[in-house]
């Protein structure tokens, strides 16, 4: 069944707000995919926090020409054959769900086209792989946080350490004294 003139503005006016708010942007090619795959894939994205859809080219395009955006225009050239966007906050968990489909699934589809990540364009075989291997927000910050308490860490053990021994010799020194 066709889609009506509004049920395209609505579309339209979706894509628009999520190209416009999203830094992170996957586009994938997933013909060849069955019905079961594809509700497993969305299954995968959605578990993940990511927000993945299948788009009309013509309306994704159309989506993109309403944005201020001129940075995420050059995705444009991307929009030919099948086509899901996925839009997400973590430059890596998109990757790694896709990644992770395709061991399980021994598949070669879905295909990254390009992905767009803060004004970047990451394409090629090797980009999946790349992206994977970034550390999530939550990885960065937790190292960062380690990085900050290690010298406290350090200094707590050095003090305590001596202190410790200390104690301890004296202890002894007063066990020895009541035999």
């Amino acid at each position: 069944m066709p889609l009506t003139r509004a049920k395209k503005a609505e579309i339209i006016d979706g894509l628009s707000e999520q190209f416009e708010s999203s830094s992170i942007i996957y586009l994938t090619n997933f013909s060849g995919l069955t019905v079961a795959e594809t509700n497993e894939l969305r299954a995968r994205f959605r578990d993940a926090d990511v927000e993945y859809t299948v788009c009309k080219n013509t309306l994704a395009q159309l989506a993109i020409d309403r944005i201020d955006n001129t940075d995420i225009e050059v995705l444009s050239e991307h929009f030919s054959g099948p086509t899901a966007v996925a839009f997400s906050d973590d430059p890596a968990k998109p990757a790694r769900v896709i990644q992770d489909f395709l061991k399980d699934n021994e598949s070669e589809r879905p295909e990254l086209k390009v992905a767009y990540i803060e004004g970047d364009l990451y394409d090629g075989p090797d980009a999946l792989d790349a992206l994977a291997k970034l550390k999530s927000r939550e990885e960065l910050i937790g190292d960062i946080v380690g990085l900050l308490l290690a010298p406290a860490q350090n200094i707590s053990g050095a003090l305590t350490g001596p202190a410790s021994t200390l104690a301890g010799a004296i202890q002894s020194i007063a066990d020895g004294d009541d035999e």
